[in-house]
């Protein structure tokens, strides 16, 4: 029976930088390899976990087997099995999460590196692959000889390897994927009908772009983007300040505090402007902190804004279809230690309901709470509509009359996870605290007020606004079930 297969290199694909600095120490830690300083060893690994692998840096490997001659066969194992918790507990944060899914997939899994089978497979092991193709040493007598035992697995032979494996396996590899960062992977690459280059090498990336080869990086969510191995997000930080990027507006930000510095986090706030989202770009770079955002469908769709929210992260969202996928999406970015952040609001209110004081949500957010356990972090924005109501197509700029906004961060809301419209109205309760007490003041707008509140073109019925219940993108109705998210 033919088969499909998920075939991983190890070294600046699953793991960010190279096992052997990890595998070699601790053969020195239990006495078998000597503990001796190669000279500009540090540099070269540098080098190696920036720019990755070339020939040059391949032949010490190529020889390392000599330096084994003599070690013993069994206290190997032991040392690089110790060596495996170290380096499974330094895989990239989404590796799990893809790892998992091609066996969810009925996948096998192969571990395929030129380091030396006797330090990977235990590696292999923990992680649960099926098989491992890898570089072998020859053994006698229960010590190794110091001798390979067939080729030196690199570039082509590597390739040839996961082939002759693959024949003997029963896998079609034209239906399997394969994933590795380095140029001289190309002919396994090239050898699978899925090929995905993962912080690809220079050389790689360019080739990747020639054949259209997805590039994926797994400290990242799935279709952020990096300019010489940062995210986009982290090069324009620098630049997120509120005199740089409004000018226009006065900021009063509080709380920042509570946003954790590092784990995952969902920060949900509430949604009075288009302006809001440069808001929590703000907050986001004040807790030096990268988001993943969800955003409407409209905005993904828009040619070179669409390309540009996905390589930041967005998350792109089509209420009305009622999908999971969204969730799932922010779930895995939860998942891999990143921050999300939604307006359980889903919209900005219209209307009368603009003004309720009493915040109303949808369930996504505390859906997407109970599914992670992560930390919800409440976010009161006040003033935003001031900069730019819903009812212009642009900002209102005026250096002489500025606008406050204030925002302030709450400490995390208690999820019960056993109700999600409980648990919503936690969230909303949590976040109404954090505005300003005016917020809590029932209002009855002036038509102007009112006006601003619409969207250019509206022709919906306003009274409707105010009935909307959590979890539904429309008013309650006989036999209406609701979006999901």
């Amino acid at each position: 029976m033919t088969s499909s297969a998920a075939i991983f290199d190890l070294d600046r694909t699953l793991i960010a930088g190279s096992s052997a600095t990890i595998i070699t120490r601790h053969l020195v830690e239990h006495g078998i390899a000597p503990d001796r300083k190669i000279p500009f060893a540090d540099t070269l690994g540098e080098i190696y976990e920036r720019f990755g692998e070339n020939w040059l840096m391949m032949q010490p490997a190529k020889l390392a087997g000599r330096a084994a001659a003599g070690w013993s066969v069994a206290e190997v194992e032991v040392a690089c099995a110790r060596a495996a918790e170290e380096v499974v507990a330094n895989l990239a944060p989404f590796a799990r999460l893809v790892i998992d899914g091609h066996r969810d997939d009925g996948q096998l899994l192969v571990l395929a590196t030129t380091s030396p089978e006797p330090f990977v497979q235990p590696i292999a092991d923990l992680l649960g692959f099926d098989a491992v193709v890898s570089t072998k040493w020859r053994s006698a007598d229960g010590t190794f000889t110091g001798e390979l035992d067939g080729e030196f697995l690199w570039g082509k032979q590597k390739a040839a390897a996961v082939v002759e494996w693959a024949d003997a396996s029963g896998v079609n590899l034209s239906q399997s994927h394969a994933y590795s960062d380095s140029y001289f992977d190309s002919p396994l690459l090239d050898a699978v009908g899925n090929p995905v280059a993962v912080n690809p090498d220079a050389q790689l990336a360019a080739t990747a772009v020639v054949k259209g080869w997805p590039i994926r990086h797994l400290d990242k969510s799935e279709g952020v983007a990096k300019i010489a191995g940062r995210e986009i997000q982290d090069w324009t930080r620098p630049f997120m300040r509120p005199e740089l990027v409004a000018p226009y507006v006065s900021f009063e930000f509080d709380g920042i505090e509570n946003i954790p510095a590092e784990g995952p986090a969902l920060l949900v706030f509430n949604h009075r402007s288009y302006f809001d989202p440069t808001v929590m770009g703000l907050v986001a770079a004040k807790a030096n902190r990268s988001i993943r955002g969800l955003g409407k469908k409209e905005v993904f769709d828009v040619p070179i804004v669409g390309r540009l929210a996905k390589a930041l992260g967005g998350i792109r969202v089509e209420r009305a279809s009622g999908s999971d996928e969204p969730l799932d999406k922010a779930a895995e970015a939860l998942a891999g230690g990143e921050v999300v952040m939604m307006a359980p609001q889903g919209t900005i209110p219209r209307g009368p309901a603009f003004f309720d004081p009493e915040l109303k949500g949808r369930w996504g957010a505390a859906r997407l709470a109970a599914m992670t356990d992560v930390p919800v972090i409440p976010i009161g924005i006040w003033g935003t509509e001031h900069v730019w109501p819903r009812n212009s197509r642009l900002p209102n700029v005026s250096f002489t009359d500025r606008p406050t906004v204030q925002v302030s961060v709450g400490p995390p809301v208690k999820i019960k996870g056993k109700s999600p419209n409980a648990d919503t109205k936690r969230i909303m309760k949590a976040i109404s605290a954090q505005l300003p007490s005016e917020s809590q003041e029932p209002k009855t707008p002036s038509p102007e007020e009112l006006a601003r509140t619409y969207p250019s073109g509206y022709s919906g019925d306003p009274t409707a606004e105010a009935e909307r219940r959590p979890g539904t993108d429309a008013p309650q109705t006989a036999g209406t079930s609701g979006s999901k998210a």
